[in-house]
Parts: structure tokens; C-alpha cells; sequence
């Protein structure tokens, strides 16, 4: 049975940018789990239809940021696998924070049990000019 988890992006602020949806087999899933779903899904949904923009959690190589997403300088498929290990060293990082019925994770092994409830949002750290 799959389960669905809808998924938030925010700022630091509490303002929703993005909302997607994804599929999972368990009900009882790693932070790992989550954030992998999460990419190589919006990873498949790009490599469909091969859009100007790239718009997903982590940034692929040789790829410009703006707001309308990544700008991809020519459409190509997109590595899945690779995209997903950037999300997970990021999340390592602290270049983004995941938020779990707003209960920061910590780790990546941390379990969360899956109930129609569960909020999940994510929360892009940005750098500082001249910081």
C-alpha cells in the first residue's frame, strides 16, 4: 500500500513556495527516505517534459539559478541518483532543514511513522551577502 505525503517548501518565515506530493511504500520511513522520494520525484516529473527550468530541492550541475527555478542550458535528462546524493549531503550540510509536524529532524536514520496528518516542510537555508 502506498502512502501519501504532501510536502512543503518554506521560507524561514513560514511562507509556503512550493507544495508537492509524493509516494511512499511504508508507513515507517527514514529522514532519508523522505528526502530521496522527495528529489528523484521531482527528478521523473522534469525528465518527462524536459522544461527550460529545473525546479527541485537541490540544484544540478551547470545549471543557473533564478527565480523561476534552475535554467538548464539545453534540455537533458537528469541524474536521479546523483541529485539525490547532493540533497542528502546538503541536508548533512544544514543548507536546508527538514521539518516533521514542525519538530526539526536531526538526523538522517531518524523514523517517522506516517499518519494522514503528518506535515512535512522544507525550509532552504541562504547565504549571506557579505556575511
Amino acid at each position: 500500500m502506498a502512502y501519501q505525503l504532501k510536502i512543503k517548501d518554506e521560507t524561514a518565515g513560514g511562507k509556503i513556495l512550493n507544495e508537492i506530493i509524493i509516494s511512499l511504500q511504508h508507513e515507517l520511513v527514514s529522514v532519508s527516505e523522505i528526502i530521496s522520494s522527495r528529489v528523484t520525484s521531482e527528478v521523473e516529473t522534469y525528465n518527462q517534459r524536459l522544461p527550460d527550468y529545473f525546479q527541485g530541492l537541490v540544484q544540478p550541475d551547470n545549471t543557473e539559478k533564478t527565480l523561476h527555478g534552475y535554467k538548464m542550458p539545453k534540455r537533458k535528462l537528469i541524474d536521479a541518483e546523483q541529485q539525490v546524493y547532493i540533497a542528502l549531503d546538503a541536508f548533512i550540510n544544514n543548507a536546508y532543514f527538514v521539518l516533521i509536524d514542525q519538530k526539526q529532524a536531526i538526523s538522517l536514520d531518524e523514523m517517522v511513522l506516517l499518519e494522514p496528518e503528518t506535515e512535512v516542510s522544507f525550509v532552504k537555508l541562504t547565504t549571506l551577502i557579505g556575511g
